[in-house]
């Protein structure tokens, strides 16, 4: 066979033509991609820029002589109020009450959507559907109700009294969330097991919570960005000598005497976001997974 009657029979793809609708969308792709990480360019590029290069204005203009003297500023010596330690103090303090509400509050929770998922308690759609009125209503509603109780019990401001409310608030989230990925698993599993005398406890811990790694790493994201993002139950609830990150950059941000030094307040910021950005950037995939799994029943 010729190569021109090759050349004939092989088909011809004509390039597809781009849609305007589907400019649209590449448009409005860019121009969210670039409200977001603008303002991330001027934070990062202003951390690396001194403060005589700030004066002069350019905003957007990337620095002459790049300098991490603002980040070592932010981390060892920025006065967060009356002492001058550095916003490390705050980031130790958000680990500390960080831990242990992200592991107490997951481990109740997969065990109270295990529970209502898998086995029929009496009252347990009842309890559900209060769980999720709770999730839904503003925190700041409890926050006086919570400072009398704890008061009241003796707990005051505490690292024990921090924990406790934001294993409190996430609990109504974590149970929705291991509730419909246990729901979407075959019931034939959970059933097989109880056949061969596995318990309450042996089900839970040496079948459902293995095969729930997409959702205990949704569940730690969710945890961890609105434990160490928050701010005010932290200020309210935490004590003076357990105040996290979020305060401890306020104080820097807002107890500045003389200069504003730009350069330290963008370093402290960027300190503070991120140890939530590390996680989801290395556990994105896992996200997704987890949360499209959750999703499957209701």
């Amino acid at each position: 066979m010729s190569a021109i009657t090759l050349g004939a029979v092989r088909p011809r793809f004509r390039p597809r033509r781009i849609s305007p609708a589907r400019w649209g969308l590449y448009a409005f792709i860019l121009i969210t991609a670039l409200y977001f990480l603008l303002p991330l360019y001027v934070m990062i590029v202003t951390s690396l820029k001194p403060m005589a290069e700030i004066r002069q204005g350019h905003l957007l203009a990337l620095p002459a002589s790049p300098s991490l003297a603002a980040w070592v500023k932010a981390w060892t010596s920025a006065c967060t109020g009356l002492t001058c330690e550095g916003i490390r103090t705050g980031f130790f303090n958000s680990l500390r009450i960080l831990l242990p509400s992200v592991v107490i509050s997951i481990v109740v929770g997969s065990l109270t959507g295990y529970a209502l998922s898998l086995w029929r308690v009496r009252g347990a759609n009842i309890l559900f559907g209060a769980m999720m009125i709770v999730a839904f209503i503003p925190y700041q509603v409890f926050i006086y109700p919570l400072v009398r109780v704890f008061s009241f019990t003796g707990l005051g401001q505490s690292l024990a009294t921090i924990v406790t409310i934001h294993t409190i608030f996430g609990l109504p989230t974590m149970t929705l969330l291991f509730r419909n990925y246990f729901a979407s698993l075959p019931v034939e599993l959970f059933k097989a097991a109880r056949i061969d005398g596995a318990g309450f406890y042996q089900i839970y811990a040496r079948i459902m919570m293995p095969m729930a790694t997409p959702m205990i790493v949704v569940a730690v994201i969710l945890q961890t960005t609105g434990i160490w993002n928050d701010f005010i139950l932290g200020l309210v609830f935490a004590g003076r000598d357990n105040l996290p990150m979020t305060v401890q950059l306020n104080n820097i941000v807002n107890s500045t005497q003389g200069e504003r030094a730009y350069n330290v307040d963008m370093a402290a910021t960027l300190l503070t976001a991120l140890l939530p950005l590390v996680i989801y950037f290395g556990s994105g995939r896992w996200f997704v997974r987890g949360i499209a799994a959750g999703a499957v029943k209701g």
